[in-house]
């Protein structure tokens, strides 16, 4: 069962296949699907909204870098999705 979007209040976005191929790629699906939908939807807004393709790209860049080391949305500290420490 995928994700509950029911109580997201802005449009919800579709994932471009650029991004997916990304996620895929860095190994990084898992972590971008444990994050709760409102960031998940959130994300993919911010790299759509963008209007160049070169700010698309730094925006993609830097969810993958978030996602990847954990912790962090939007520039933002997110102790739910930190890594845990051995």
């Amino acid at each position: 069962m995928g994700k509950d979007y029911s109580k997201l209040k802005r449009p919800r976005h579709s994932m471009p296949g650029f991004v997916k191929e990304a996620l895929t790629g860095k190994g990084l699906m898992e972590a971008y699907k444990k994050r709760p939908a409102f960031q998940q939807n959130d994300y993919l807004g911010w790299i759509h909204e963008a209007k160049l393709k070169e700010t698309k790209m730094k925006r993609l860049y830097q969810m993958l870098d978030e996602l990847e080391k954990g912790g962090i949305y939007m520039n933002m500290d997110h102790p739910p999705s930190a890594k845990k420490q051995d």
